[in-house]
């Protein structure tokens, strides 16, 4: 019997403990801040933009969205990173990807202080996650919330075969330190990788994050196998899909991720719940 991971539920579950931490914090005299700087007109942007901090408000985070147009110089936009960093209301600082042509995002994302990158893309904070060093940290918030509904089913990890499909420093390289973190052996698997269903039929546990919508079909897949859909695809009606092609794939899975309804709510929910962390761990 193939469990469907609800990812709707489970970050309401998330999202309800983080509303009791921000009420706590608050009892306290501190009111976790997140500021997301978002550049230029991008219509997606501006979509992830408005769902996080609408997330934000709901759960009593102090949301504040910095509107930034398409030619802000690279000198401005550092400046105004360091006005958050030395802020000391402000707990996460988020700068919404992509960034426009000619901003070095590298540069923009190493500017923050480690200690408020609420995105977990800072190379200090990549560092002490692959190298998994004890101690709060924050780490990139999809393979995070991932790893939660990963916990969340019967399932021990240890020693079983992961395998990640794509490598962006988004979702595919930080998710194979965190499985490996988990005691998984764990595969990574990219364009180049040769005869890719050879290996994605030994996954125990199956991550996909290609942006190839239905890449993995249901012979690609071991009976059995958790699968984890990252992809937020349209097919030729428009229509919202992910990078596994659910109708084959899903009755031969132990459990599977749909799209929508999956990873996509848990990384917003995941997302608040580190601001929270962050906050905390600065007292």
């Amino acid at each position: 019997m193939t469990t469907i991971i609800d990812g709707k539920q489970l970050a309401k579950e998330v999202n309800a403990k983080t509303k009791e931490r921000v009420s706590a914090l608050k009892e306290r005299g501190r009111v976790p801040g997140l500021v997301v700087i978002i550049v230029g007109d991008d219509p997606a942007s501006a979509i992830y933009v408005r769902n996080k901090h609408r997330k934000a408000t709901q759960l009593g985070i102090n949301s504040i969205v910095r509107e930034l147009p398409a030619t802000v110089s690279q000198e401005e936009l550092l400046a105004i990173v360091e006005t958050y960093n030395v802020d000391p209301s402000v707990h996460g600082i988020l700068v919404q990807s992509p960034l426009p042509v000619g901003l070095d995002e590298q540069a923009i994302v190493a500017a923050i202080d480690p200690a408020k990158d609420v995105d977990g893309f800072h190379p200090l904070n990549v560092g002490r996650l692959f190298a998994n060093l004890p101690g709060n940290h924050p780490v990139s918030c999809t393979p995070r919330g991932i790893m939660t509904m990963l916990h969340s089913l019967p399932v021990h990890l240890r020693g079983k075969h992961a395998v990640v499909v794509g490598r962006s420093m988004i979702v595919g390289r930080p998710m194979a330190a965190m499985l490996l973190n988990a005691d998984m052996t764990v595969s990574v698997a990219h364009i180049y990788t040769k005869n890719l269903s050879e290996l994605t039929r030994t996954a125990d546990v199956l991550v996909v994050a290609t942006g190839v919508a239905h890449l993995i079909k249901e012979k690609d897949v071991k009976p059995g196998a958790i699968v984890i859909d990252v992809g937020m695809d349209r097919d030729e009606n428009g229509k919202l899909t992910g990078d596994v092609d659910f109708d084959g794939v899903a009755e031969k899975t132990a459990a599977i991720t749909p799209v929508p309804g999956g990873v996509g709510p848990m990384t917003i929910a995941t997302l608040m719940e580190q601001t929270v962390d962050l906050c905390e761990w600065s007292e």
